[in-house]
Parts: C-alpha cells; structure tokens; sequence
C-alpha cells in the first residue's frame, strides 16, 4: 500500500509517494520526473502524457485543464478562459449548465468531455504511473494540489476526478501566480495569508515573445503566423526555448525552418529588449506579494526567507522585481511540481493510518469570504456578513440556530468578488432544508455548517427542536455557534419538553457535476479506459505477429534448416513474406482478432518443424534417462527373490529392446519428417516401468536414484497417430 501526492499544472504534472527514507519524486515511463499535462485522441486511441504531448503535430492535444477548469460561461467579458481561447489549438464550447466542453471524434462517434472527465483521465495517468514506479503496489492515499484561489466548484471538479520562522512562497507557474506567507514551528505549519494572480504566468512572458517575432515575421517574411495554428505552434515553442535561452544568456536566436509558405525564418532578441517589452507583466507580479504580506499581519523584516519556484521563474527580471520588493534575494526552486507533490505525499503520510510520522500539523486558510442567506437575508456574525471570514484556517464547524417553521433554502456565497478571480461567480450553492413542519411556536432548526480540511464547505446536518413549553414565550431570534460540533442544547428539568427530528438535506453546488452527470462521466471513462486497454491488446499481438515472422525467417534459415522439407520451407517462406507486406499494407491498422488469427495460421504451418526441432534435442537424454532406470532396477532387483526379480528383469528387457527397435527405426529417417520415437512416449516407458518395478520392490525399499536423472529441457511433444 502506497501514499502519494499529485501536483497537476497547467503544462505538466509530477507524482511523489512517501516512503521509509523519505519522499520521493516518482519517474515516468521514459525516466523523467514530469510528464505533459496533455490528453490526445485519435481515431481509436486514447494518447496521456509523453504519448500525447509527442502526437501533437498529428493531433492537438487537450491541454491547459486547469484553466478549463475555471469554468467561465463565456458571459463574462472578463473571463480569463475567454482570452485563453485564441492561444488553445483546439475548440472549446460552452456547456448548457455553464462551464466549458470539449468535442473529440473517437472509434466513431463525437463524444462531449468536461474539464473534470480530462482531469480524471490525467489522475487516472498519474496513479498507473505511481503503481508502475512502486513496483505495483496499489495507491491507498492520495493528496492532490489545488490553486489557492480555486473555488468551491472547482475544488469539488479535483475531488470528483487526490518562535516560528515566516517564510514567503511565490510561484509563478505556467499560467498563474501564487504567493503564500506561512508560518513554521516545530509543532507544525500555518498559512497566514495568500495571494494571487490567476492570470499571470511563464505563458505570458512566451506570449509577449510570440506576439514579438509573428509581427516581426509579418514585415519582414510576409506571413501571418497568428491566422495558422500549426505555424503558431511550432513558433510559441520556439518562443518558450528562446525564454529559457534568455535565463542564461544576453540574447537568443529562433530559427525555424519551413514555419510556413515554405518559408524559413530567423529572429534574434537580446534580453534587455525582452524585458522592456515584459514591464507590465513584471509589474503585476508584485501585486500578489503586496496583498499577501498585507492580510498576512506581518511586516517584511519578520520574513526569514523567499522561495521563489515555478518555471516562470526563469526569467531573471523576475528576481530582480521580487528581490526590489522583498529587500532580499529569493532562493530559487525552478521546479514546483516536484515541492508541490512532494508535499501532497507529505500531508497524504500524515493523514493516511499506513504511516506513522512524528505529529506536524498544517493548517491552510481559505482565500475568500463565504457567507450564508436564507429568504430573511443574511446569517451574519457581529463582525461581517461572512460565516467563514478571509484567513480563516480549515477545517472549521459552525452551528447556527434559526427561528423556522417550514422548509427553508440555505444559500452560499462568496461575500467579496474582489478577492476571486476576475470573472468568477459569487454563487457557490443552495442547501434545501425539509421538507419538515414545526409543531410549536417555539421550534428552532440548528445547522451545523462544516469547511472541511478540502477547503469545501457543506450543511452537514440540520436538527428541527420542537421545545413545548408550558410557560412563557419565544421571541424570534438568529445564534451562530462557533464553538464546537454539539448538537444537543440543553433542556429544563420541569418547565419543558423537547423533541429533536433530524432534517433532510438536499445539495445544489453551482458549476460543479451533479450525481447523474457524474455517473455518466464514470461510465464512459469506463468506456475509454476499456478501449485503451483493447488498443494495448491489438499493438501487443500485432508486435507478436511481427515478432513472429522475424524470429521464424531467422530460424528457418539456421534451426530449422534440417527439420523441414524444401516444400515445407517454400511454403512458410511465401507465407511470411505475404504476412509481412500485409502487416505494412492493408494489416497496419487491425483488431485484435485479425492479428491473432493470423498468428494463429502461420503457427499451424511452423509447430510441426518446431516440434521436430525440439524433440531431436530432448530424445537423447530422455534415451539415457530410461536406460539409466532399466540399469538401476536391474540393480536393485538382486536382492529379490526369484520370481520378483524374474518378473523385474523381464520388464526390464521388454522396455530396453523397444528403445532398441525405436532407435534404430526413428535412426533410418531424415530429420524433416515426424520421429517414429517421440521423447514423452520415451519419457512415459520410463514412468511406466518405474511404477512397475517399484510396486515389485516396496517392501524391499526402492532403488536409488539421483535427482538428476530427468532431463531439464524436455518437453513434452503430442502423441503421434
């Protein structure tokens, strides 16, 4: 049983587990620790990770699921997936229900996929690679990274599909921005703060080079890069080199050949001139430091350390930028996924019951307000509006107690847009509450509202109190308890009677998949998994096809140059020949089936050389092995009486003239016909004569024999007719 943590970016993704020595980062099939955070189809195949990423110039894979993930409905002009959409090589649309969808044609019909189904398929990816590494143990725990500004939607899409020191993260991702003030000890860690800038990553930066040469191409090559995807293409991927060229070096050069119109292009930037064109790009990236810092309560001097991580972090005037604001250099991690996932495996070991790990607890904070409104308005605090305020660490309970008398909706939110994203929606979901019906003036329903240690918050519980009272009377009021999980109130000893009914509770999150979308999605992963499986199947027995006809042409020409007929051998030549320009013909593209009968066929030809083959291997020891038990129980049978070793030495003489007479026969044949004497009818006179003599003997004791008078490299071989 194995404990992982998965860290799935924008680009890439990265799997650590937790083991005895420590955390590990896992490898890929082809030994790398990140893997493209890509899905491809083809016309039958389903291609993840370095597959996908490496059939791209066929077809465009599915990438960047985490910002499909943030599920703009297109309405919004400041939706950030609005102006990711002319960068995508694919099309997306917008779901009925909101959110995004994309189309793909698969083994035949169009299928819809959500962000969610490619980010199940990408985890699915990482667990298989997981398993893979670990030998084959299976996952048990998982932990799975989540963007600090994710919302509840979006979490709940990663759920559906894994003196103190002050220390200041920032990551700057391929497409967004994180920035975390977290407070360390020995007991354990806690997030002060977070900031962010979803819209800003090393994408950005590889845009402002793209938008660059393509204007720069435009004048001076005359071609317009922008209007052609495959040229676009192949000239960001120049442009994300150049960037890294630009890290180490005072210039870069991008050469592309035949990039489009058969037209080889050649551009040079130096990084002075890079970074005039990035100033507001790195302008943006102190914001989410200012803001982090700010609600963090503590000054700069109080920040033992920046670590600056993220592969957008390569550009060096970012250093410059965060160094000017911090007033210190940041360390520089480029590598995030791998802190990340490690991380996840880290947190997945504490909570996990597999391991057992010094106690360290880690408290993260939420990044936005949520607050709570029934028909009467909202659930406030003293304080604010907000149930669960900014900052607040999770996983935290609150209990509230409400003057109702019939069913009732509960309604979530985001009080603050400002701290979201731009263009995302306030609405998180809608609780009904009942169907129930008071029986008294005086009932109360109590709620008990939990965030959880995901960050996602839920009506857990709601418990209609029907308090009969025999005096007095109730006023109407509202009572938030922050206090703890109790549920049981208190009752008087002689001035009332209380009856508790638990409520039923119907959930409505908004943008996240409903019960019956989700099943759907769980059905044709199902679907697709099946047919990855029937694709690995078919390219097994095709590559045993091919295998075959090479190992057979080899032998046929070496092994089995004495054990066939020249008419066998034109035969199974021809065949070969004939099978091998199908498989690279009208074969190369086949079920499963086609290849294994054909398999099949050629096998029907070869077995009857190959069991020649083997035989004439295997008939020699198999002679010495019965003639060593004919000379043994000769031996043993001396101390017998006169009939038992009469009977003894007359199986004895039975058995070794018919090898006598098998051997002078199968000794008058060539080679390239059926043995008269195969080695498991000698194999089988040896047993049988064995049997015998030592039913003879048992009381006598049984002859002894050495183990190795068997030989190891026979093989049985079919009785002949």
């Amino acid at each position: 049983m194995s404990v992982v943590g998965f860290d799935v970016g924008n680009d890439t993704l990265v799997a650590a587990a937790a083991r005895q020595r420590g955390i590990d980062v896992l490898l890929n099939a082809e030994s790398k620790r990140e893997s493209p955070a890509a899905v491809a189809f083809s016309h039958n195949a389903r291609l993840i990770g370095c597959h996908a990423a490496s059939a791209s110039s066929a077809h465009a894979p599915f990438s960047s699921v985490k910002r499909l993930l943030l599920g703009a409905t297109g309405r919004n002009p400041d939706s950030s997936l609005l102006r990711d959409l002319p960068r995508l090589p694919f099309s997306v649309s917008h779901a009925s229900g909101g959110g995004a969808v994309v189309h793909v044609d698969h083994i035949g019909r169009r299928i819809a996929l959500s962000p969610t189904h490619l980010l199940s398929m990408l985890l699915a990816y990482l667990k298989q690679l997981a398993e893979a590494d670990l030998g084959g143990a299976p996952v048990a725990d998982c932990v799975i990274s989540v963007p600090c500004y994710f919302t509840q939607a979006q979490r709940r899409a990663y759920l559906g599909a894994g003196g103190p020191t002050c220390v200041a993260f920032v990551d700057v991702g391929q497409c967004d921005t994180q920035v975390a003030v977290v407070s360390f000890d020995m007991s354990g860690m806690k997030v002060l703060s977070h900031g962010f800038d979803a819209d800003l990553g090393g994408r950005d930066f590889d845009e402002v080079l793209f938008e660059h040469f393509a204007e720069e191409f435009r004048d001076r090559y005359r071609i317009d890069v922008v209007r052609n995807v495959k040229a676009s293409m192949r000239l960001r991927a120049a442009c994300e080199k150049a960037k890294k060229v630009l890290s180490a070096n005072a210039e870069a050069v991008v050469n592309i050949e035949c990039l489009m119109e058969e037209k080889d292009v050649r551009g040079v930037i130096r990084r002075e001139d890079f970074e005039k064109l990035c100033a507001r790009l790195l302008e943006r990236v102190v914001e989410p430091c200012k803001r982090a810092v700010e609600d963090s309560g503590i000054g700069l001097e109080r920040l033992h350390s920046v670590e600056l991580v993220g592969s957008g972090s390569r550009v060096p005037a970012i250093t410059k930028v965060l160094a000017g604001f911090f007033r210190r250099e940041p360390s520089r991690t480029l590598n995030a996924s791998e802190c990340v996932a490690r991380g996840c495996a880290l947190q997945c070991a504490m909570l996990s019951p597999t391991f057992r790990v010094r106690e360290y607890e880690v408290q993260d904070a939420i990044p936005a307000s949520i607050g709570f409104n029934t028909s009467d308005g909202p659930v406030s605090t003293l304080s604010s509006d907000a149930l669960f305020r900014r900052g607040l660490h999770f996983p935290s309970v609150k209990i509230i107690t409400l003057e109702k008398n019939d069913s009732f909706s509960f309604d979530a939110y985001y009080v603050d847009a400002n701290e979201l994203p731009p263009g995302t929606s306030t609405d998180i979901g809608s609780f009904q509450i009942g169907p129930f019906q008071a029986h008294t003036e005086a009932s109360k329903v109590k709620v008990k509202i939990r965030l959880n240690l995901h960050g996602l918050v839920s009506v857990e519980s709601a418990v209609l109190i029907n308090d009969y009272q025999r005096n007095g009377s109730s006023t109407d009021h509202m009572e938030v308890d922050s206090s703890g999980d109790d549920m049981q109130g208190h009752k008087s000893r002689s001035e009332r009677s209380i009856q508790r009914q638990e409520l039923p509770i119907t959930e409505y999150i908004y943008g996240a998949m409903s019960k019956h979308e989700l099943l759907e999605a769980q059905e044709q992963e199902q679907q697709l998994a099946y047919q990855d499986k029937l694709v690995e199947w078919t390219k097994d027995r095709k590559n045993a096809l091919e295998s075959y006809v090479y190992d057979t042409r080899n032998k046929l020409s070496e092994r089995y140059r004495s054990f066939a007929t020249d008419s066998e051998r034109e035969q199974i030549s021809v065949n070969l020949q004939q099978t091998e320009d199908w498989l690279y013909e009208e074969g190369d593209d086949e079920t499963e089936a086609v290849y294994s009968s054909k398999l099949e066929e050629l096998k029907k030809l070869v077995d009857p050389i190959e069991n020649r083959c083997k035989d004439d291997e295997v008939r020699a020891e198999a002679m010495r092995d019965l003639l060593k038990c004919i000379v043994d129980h000769r031996n043993a049978a001396k101390s017998l009486s006169t009939p038992e070793r009469d009977a003894v030495d007359n199986e004895c003489n039975k058995a070794e003239q018919w090898l006598r007479e098998g051997s002078q026969l199968q000794e008058s044949l060539p080679k390239n016909v059926d043995p008269v004497l195969w080695s498991c009818e000698i194999k089988r006179k040896e047993e049988e004569l064995d049997t015998f003599c030592r039913n003879i003997t048992r009381h006598k004791g049984s002859p002894a024999r050495t183990d190795g008078s068997r030989g190891s490299d026979y093989m049985p071989t079919p009785d002949r007719d």
